[in-house]
């Protein structure tokens, strides 16, 4: 997916279309997982649309849990969902940097005399 050592360092328009795309991925996967809190709360807990959003959006954003589950299952759910958010967040974390280290890498490992050309 991304240039070698032996190649050149990509143009920098290339290079910005290449964050784009990783942030745009980021933000697929982050919705993914969302959507997959707000459809298990709201099956599973029982709780309205807009508590399972508020809910999954404060675990997928680190915060906490807000309501208080009351079911096994409930409970099961919460505690797999915090689990498989905490993937995700060093996922997206991952898709985000991945091109800039890229590129920081790679100009770190040329020689001088690549640079020039």
């Amino acid at each position: 997916m991304f240039e070698n050592r032996h190649q050149k360092v990509i143009p920098r328009p290339r290079f910005v279309r290449r964050v784009i795309a990783s942030v745009a991925v980021s933000v697929a996967i982050a919705t993914a997982a969302l959507a997959i809190g707000v459809l298990g709360y709201h099956q599973i807990a029982g709780l309205a649309w807009i508590d399972a959003l508020h809910n999954a959006s404060m675990i997928l954003g680190g915060m906490g849990p807000v309501a208080e589950m009351k079911t096994d299952e409930a409970k099961l759910f919460s505690s797999a969902y915090a689990l498989f958010c905490g993937l995700v967040f060093i996922s997206i974390v991952a898709v985000t940097l991945a091109p800039v280290l890229h590129r920081i890498l790679h100009r770190f490992h040329m020689d001088e005399t690549d640079l020039k050309r």
